[in-house]
């Protein structure tokens, strides 16, 4: 059975919602380190090299860790300039690094927990007004809010801990 393109569904933006479903975001954010690691927890050497599509298991895990890397520092960037230029980076580039290839998943799934406690920790003092900040996106040509940036992030942490979780079934791991 060739695997879904989105296990947790496709990506919709979502915009002008409220703080109730703003802090349904964070609290996905919040939680998304921990998901993964139990979703990961039990696997090893072949299993880890499983590929879901393009990817193995072991460099989604990395692409987790380096992702969120960049949308944090993104958020940041975007709270103290008006309207930076981030750098875009080649996502499948970094995945095909050594480290992404055949590093052990313990270090990016450290680095994820103390990254999302800190990156929970900006977004729980956000106000409404620093949502509606944004960052310029020169690979999307236009202004991404950070509202818009969070339901994002949120379903990124969704959509690859589902792609493993699709492994781990269709394998019966």
């Amino acid at each position: 059975m060739e695997a879904p393109q989105n296990p947790a569904g496709a990506f919709v933006a979502e915009e002008g919602y409220g703080p109730q479903r703003r802090d349904e975001f964070i609290s996905i954010i919040e939680r998304a380190p921990s998901v993964l690691r139990e979703t990961a927890t039990g696997l090893a050497g072949d299993q880890l090299d499983a590929r879901y599509r393009n990817w193995s298991i072991r460099q989604i895990v990395h692409h987790l860790s380096d992702s969120h890397v960049h949308a944090y520092t993104r958020f940041k960037f975007a709270l103290v300039e008006d309207c930076p230029t981030i750098k875009p980076y080649d996502e499948t580039a970094w995945a095909a690094t050594i480290d992404s290839r055949i590093g052990d998943i313990q270090f990016p799934l450290a680095l994820l927990e103390g990254l999302h406690a800190r990156w929970v920790q900006v977004l729980r003092s956000m106000t409404s007004e620093q949502f509606d900040r944004s960052f310029f996106h020169p690979e999307h040509n236009r202004a991404i809010r950070l509202s818009e940036s969070l339901s994002s992030y949120a379903w990124h942490c969704r959509h690859h801990t589902a792609q493993i979780r699709w492994i781990r079934d269709q394998r019966g791991w």
